[in-house]
């Protein structure tokens, strides 16, 4: 009876100790949130709100606690509360700015990539668009805010030159991101897109942590994680590849290596081009990467030699051609790591070095150049929470550029730079609501050549007005030393500027995207020279040039409505003047065409196991100055048309027969003038068209898989 009456006081005192915590959960908006969970921390003490919000449940702690209160799509909340008196009380839960469907900062941006968030294009397209041939900028340039310049081959953006956009892999910069080549013979970019996985393509606005572009930015991510270990093999009508990737618990190496030569191809089908020696290259690349319990190191390197011998049309001699011989050696090394410490922080480092000798032989002259060039890195980001994240960082450039010049006749010269360019960083992104964001940032840098220092600002506003559609404005100052062409004969310069305005309206929602975008970009402190062509003259430089571009850039894609069609349609507007180099007056420059229009299209037929691709670039005529004409810059030149088409055949689940022919409808493009230096006897200048190597480019491939579970192939990447 005894022990009876002693349980029955322990349960009373445990009935009397514990507490009622109750309550309901709802929005900012007053609606109710049903399915939370509610808890104090540290216990199993909770429960989850009904239908209606409202929550209730008892607990053994005393004193002050503190409740959790979570849900899917809001952000958890904590509070310190004294149990013995939580009763009925409201708890406003703010939605999470994580949320699939929260605001992301778009202005000037183009994502492409299984992890971006919204994905304008994927890597495979990279080399299934007809006409690219697997060359990233070629693919880029079926964009909006890029123009076709097709006896360069470089990237083009919104009234820049080729030299106003910087490559970036992993977060470091490429000092030479394109083949070496000669006047209106065009390159190709030095990259394969086979071991990248996303590309960022960044037409203006972009963020605080890149620096010295004056338009653009192309961030390369090589991929972090192999599926499988495989062997690829590729034959070509213009060469043979070869790629391995081997994957283990922890780590993975990928490596592949491609041999070109145009020899064979221009003796079946020859091109406008006089050869000495057709192109000739060899490259490789390979990626390393090693996964840490907290992050991943990644080791990207590449090398390319590559030669050619051309005879090329002199317009002051059209008896004589310009002898043009070529070799380059380029090598590319890049180390970087990403990774979590502490809490909520995010380190990212890397190094890069780039080397590029270039030995040419101009008729009986020869030029010997060669540019070593290295970035350190070095980026720390700090979540304080899901509605702040800091991020500060530097970056330090080294840039050493020699020339030597041997001339048959007369005296050797010698010209070249030395550059250090040291940057200081800080950028924050902040979500005030699920609806609205901003990106706001600043970037400082000196440049000891040039002995100046200079600090930017960038900011960028986002606001979702609906499901799957947002608004974007975006502005920044951006700076850039001038060119190498420039600063190898002389160093008294300022970086040129350019500010950028940018208003972006976004939609996108199942497999449908949407873009409009207009811009204003106004160019100061450009390069000017009093001479015909840029040389060694200090006294003939200044920065008095400036300038600007405005435009309209247009983008659908469409993957939903036709079955098996997926297709893009991309258009731009663009006004633009500069007055620079050696112009007398603001006019457009002679690489801006005012309207660009790209159809690209792909359709898979099941019964043919096959993908065809078609691809339409047009683009009104260019500028072009006829010094037989008192204006300036007054003539233009045809419309550019090219119509691409491919066709990708299955033959096995893991082996593939590729075509794909350029300039189908042989459409007689030309590029521009050159113009001879005096009058002929008729008193008239004498010119010669700028025209493509080739009225059309054919193109076939075998492409052939080797990999354990027998089903993947290089259809992605086709």
């Amino acid at each position: 009876m005894k022990n009876f009456y002693l349980l029955l006081l322990l349960f009373s005192a445990v009935a009397f100790s514990q507490n009622t915590i109750s309550g309901k959960v709802t929005d900012q908006k007053g609606n109710p949130v049903p399915g939370a969970n509610v808890f104090i921390e540290g216990t199993y003490d909770g429960t989850s709100s009904d239908e209606n919000g409202s929550f209730s449940f008892t607990t053994d702690t005393t004193g002050n606690q503190m409740l959790v209160i979570s849900s899917l799509i809001f952000e958890t909340q904590k509070i310190l509360i004294d149990v013995t008196d939580y009763k009925d009380k409201t708890v406003k839960l703010r939605e999470s700015v994580n949320s699939i469907d929260a605001v992301i900062v778009t202005a000037g941006t183009f994502e492409a990539g299984d992890k971006a968030r919204v994905s304008v294009l994927k890597p495979l397209d990279i080399v299934t668009t007809a006409g690219s041939l697997g060359d990233v900028v070629a693919a880029l340039q079926t964009l909006p805010g890029t123009q076709t310049v097709g006896e360069s081959g470089r990237l083009f953006v919104r009234g820049g030159e080729a030299d106003e956009t910087q490559t970036f892999v992993d977060g470091i910069r490429v000092a030479q991101p394109y083949g070496s080549t000669t006047n209106n013979l065009p390159t190709r970019g030095r990259f394969s897109p086979f071991l990248f996985s996303g590309i960022s393509f960044s037409t203006g606005g972009y963020s605080a942590e890149f620096g010295e572009a004056l338009s653009s930015v192309l961030l390369l991510n090589t991929q972090d994680e192999p599926d499988q270990s495989k062997t690829d093999v590729s034959l070509m009508t213009v060469g043979l590849g070869i790629g391995n990737t081997q994957k283990w618990s922890k780590s993975s190496l990928s490596v592949n290596v491609a041999y070109i030569d145009l020899a064979p191809y221009q003796k079946a089908i020859p091109q406008n081009v006089d050869w000495n020696r057709p192109y000739q290259g060899l490259s490789g690349e390979t990626v390393y990467r090693y996964g840490f319990a907290n992050g991943l190191f990644k080791m990207y390197a590449a090398f390319d030699a590559s030669r050619f011998d051309i005879n090329q049309e002199n317009v002051n001699h059209p008896r004589i051609k310009d002898r043009v011989n070529l070799e380059n050696n380029n090598f590319y090394l890049n180390a970087s790591y990403k990774g979590n410490f502490g809490s909520n922080w995010q380190l990212t480092s890397g190094l890069s070095y780039g080397y590029s000798r270039n030995m040419i032989g101009f008729n009986r002259d020869d030029i010997d150049n060669v540019e070593n060039a290295s970035q350190l890195k070095l980026k720390l980001k700090k979540s304080f929470s899901d509605r702040f994240k800091l991020s500060v960082g530097a970056d330090y450039f080294i840039t050493q550029f020699d020339e030597d010049y041997h001339p048959f006749f007369g005296t050797a010269a010698t010209s070249g730079y030395n550059a250090n360019i040291a940057a200081l960083y800080s950028e924050a992104d902040i979500f005030f609501s699920k609806k609205f964001a901003a990106k706001v940032g600043v970037r400082a840098s000196h440049n000891d050549l040039l002995e100046e220092t200079v600090v930017v600002p960038r900011a960028s506003l986002a606001y979702k007005v609906g499901k799957a559609s947002q608004l974007s404005l975006a502005y920044g100052e951006f700076t850039q030393a001038p060119k190498q062409e420039y600063l190898k004969y002389s160093k008294f310069f300022e970086s040129e500027r350019a500010s950028h305005y940018i208003l972006n309206f976004q939609y996108s929602k199942d497999r449908q995207t949407f873009r409009a975008e207009t811009y204003y970009k106004d160019y100061r402190d450009l390069v000017k020279f009093d001479t015909l062509v840029a040389q060694y003259s200090p006294m003939h430089y200044n920065n008095n040039g400036s300038g600007y571009a405005a435009g309209l850039d247009i983008f659908w894609r469409d993957g939903k409505t036709f079955k098996n069609l997926e297709y893009w349609i991309s258009y731009s507007y663009i006004d633009s003047e500069r007055n620079y180099r050696d112009y007398p007056y603001a006019v457009t420059p002679s690489f801006v065409a005012d309207h660009n229009l790209s159809v690209v299209g792909k359709y898979w037929i099941n019964d043919w196991k096959s993908q065809l691709g078609l691809t339409n670039s047009f683009s009104t005529g260019r500028p072009y100055n006829n010094p037989n004409e008192t204006q300036f810059m007054n003539g233009k030149t045809r419309a550019y048309n090219n119509v691409s088409f491919s066709w990708a055949y299955l033959l096995t689940q893991q082996k593939i027969l590729y075509f794909s022919i350029s300039n189908v409808l042989g459409t007689q493009n030309v590029f521009g003038y050159e113009y001879a230096d005096s009058k002929n006897l008729n008193g008239v200048y004498d010119r010669r068209a700028i025209t493509p190597t080739a009225d059309r480019f054919f193109f076939v491939g075998f492409f052939w898989t080797i990999s354990q579970d027998k089903k993947s192939n290089q259809l992605d990447n086709l």
